[in-house]
């Protein structure tokens, strides 16, 4: 079974890959290469995850506004 490139990651997916990283990083038990490869890892992923997120912060904004950009009677969602 093949790794899903982190830039075609879902939200949860990526998330779920950052956690197990942290983990193995906070346990300290790999070898200092090894340690360098997966903090690498884990950057990419927590960037793809603040990427989806922003995706979904633009989508609630665009939904909450109408054509002209004002105020549908819901908030965006702030700080997604």
């Amino acid at each position: 079974m093949t790794e899903t490139p982190i830039p075609e990651m879902s939200f949860e997916d990526a998330m779920k890959a950052l956690e197990e990283v942290v983990s193995r990083l906070e346990r300290g038990d790999v070898p200092l290469e090894q340690s360098i490869s997966l903090y690498e890892r884990g950057a990419a992923l927590k960037k793809r995850c603040e990427d989806k997120l922003k995706e979904a912060e633009e989508k609630v904004a665009a939904i909450t506004l109408d054509a002209d950009g004002t105020p549908k009677g819901t908030t965006p969602v702030e700080g997604l």
